[in-house]
C-alpha cells in the first residue's frame, strides 16, 4: 500500500533538498577558488542557489542551477553565459561555468560572474509597499529595454505556439491573441530580478519575444502596488498599444499559471481583473 506524504514529509524532503544545495554551492566554490562571504539564497523553487564570494581578484557572485538531466540543456540552460554578448546592458558578466553530474538524475551548472553594485528592488518577484525608485533610475531602465529590443538574436524566449497554449489555458480556446511584433526581451522582468542602483539579473530566459514583454511582465507584478504600476505605465508607453496589450495578456496568462501553482496567490485577483479588461477591449 501506497502513502501519501504529509506536511511534515515534504517539510523535510524540502530541508534536506535545501543542505544539498548548499553542498552544492560549496563544491563549486571550492572548484573556483572562491571564498563564500555571504549568506546563500534560493532561487525559483529552491531550483538555484546563490551567494557573494571573494576571489584572489575581488569580489564575485556564484550561483548553482540543479536540474534534472532532460531539461538541463538549451537556451534556458546556457541563458546566463550567452547574454555575455549582450553589450551595453547593466547586468552581470559571466566569468566561468562548471558542470557535473548527480548520478543520473540531475545535472548541476556553476556559473562565477561579477558581483554587481546595489541592492534588490524586492526580496520576491512581486512589489512590496512603498517601493518608489528614482526618476534617473526609470530612465535607465527604458534606455537599457530599448537597447535589448534592437539587438538581433537567434535564441527565443517565448513562440507564437507557447502562447497560444498559455492564452487559450488562461482565457478559454476561442481567445487568439496574434503577435504582430516581435523584438529581444529579458523574458522574466520582476521586482526581484532588478537592483538600484540600475542593474538587470537573471538572464535565463532571455531571446526573441512579443514587443513589450517586459514592461508587460513588469506591470503585471506591479498589480498590488497601485501607484507603483502607475509608474511603470507612465513610464512605459507601449504598455498602451495594441503591442502592449497583446503582451499584457501573455504575461497575465503566464503569472496566473505560475500562481496556480502557488507562487504569489495574492496576484491572482488583480491578474483576473486586469486581463478582463484587457479582453474586453480586445476580443
Amino acid at each position: 500500500m501506497t502513502t501519501t506524504p504529509g506536511p511534515d514529509d515534504v517539510t523535510e524532503a524540502d530541508r534536506r533538498f535545501r543542505v544539498w544545495m548548499r553542498q552544492n554551492l560549496d563544491r563549486a566554490a571550492a572548484h573556483f577558488g572562491l571564498t563564500v562571504t555571504g549568506e546563500p539564497g534560493f532561487g525559483w523553487r529552491d531550483r538555484s542557489i546563490s551567494a557573494p564570494t571573494h576571489s584572489p581578484d575581488g569580489p564575485r557572485w556564484l550561483r548553482v542551477v540543479s536540474e534534472q538531466t532532460q531539461w538541463a540543456h538549451g537556451h534556458g540552460w546556457t541563458g546566463n553565459t550567452d547574454a555575455n554578448a549582450l553589450e551595453g546592458l547593466p547586468k552581470p558578466h559571466v566569468l566561468g561555468i562548471y558542470e557535473w553530474d548527480e548520478a543520473d538524475w540531475r545535472r548541476q551548472r556553476a556559473e562565477v560572474m561579477t558581483l554587481m553594485p546595489g541592492t534588490p528592488c524586492s526580496p520576491t518577484d512581486t512589489a512590496p509597499p512603498g517601493l518608489d525608485p528614482p526618476s534617473t533610475w526609470w530612465t535607465d531602465l527604458r534606455q537599457a529595454l530599448q537597447h535589448l529590443a534592437a539587438t538581433t538574436t537567434d535564441r527565443i524566449s517565448t513562440d507564437q505556439d507557447k502562447i497560444d497554449h498559455r492564452v487559450r489555458a488562461a482565457f478559454g480556446e476561442d481567445v487568439e491573441i496574434r503577435i504582430d511584433r516581435w523584438e529581444t526581451v529579458h523574458g522574466d522582468l520582476h521586482w526581484a530580478n532588478l537592483l538600484s542602483p540600475l542593474t538587470i539579473l537573471d538572464w535565463e530566459l532571455w531571446g526573441r519575444g512579443p514587443a513589450g514583454t517586459d514592461p508587460a511582465t513588469l506591470y503585471c507584478y506591479s498589480l498590488t502596488n497601485p501607484a507603483l504600476a502607475q509608474r511603470v505605465r507612465e513610464h512605459f508607453p507601449v504598455l498602451d498599444t495594441p503591442d502592449g496589450h497583446r503582451a499584457q495578456l501573455y504575461a497575465a496568462a503566464r503569472l496566473l499559471h505560475r500562481a496556480q501553482l502557488g507562487d504569489h496567490p495574492h496576484l491572482g485577483p488583480p491578474l483576473k481583473d486586469h486581463a478582463q479588461r484587457l479582453l474586453r477591449g480586445y476580443v
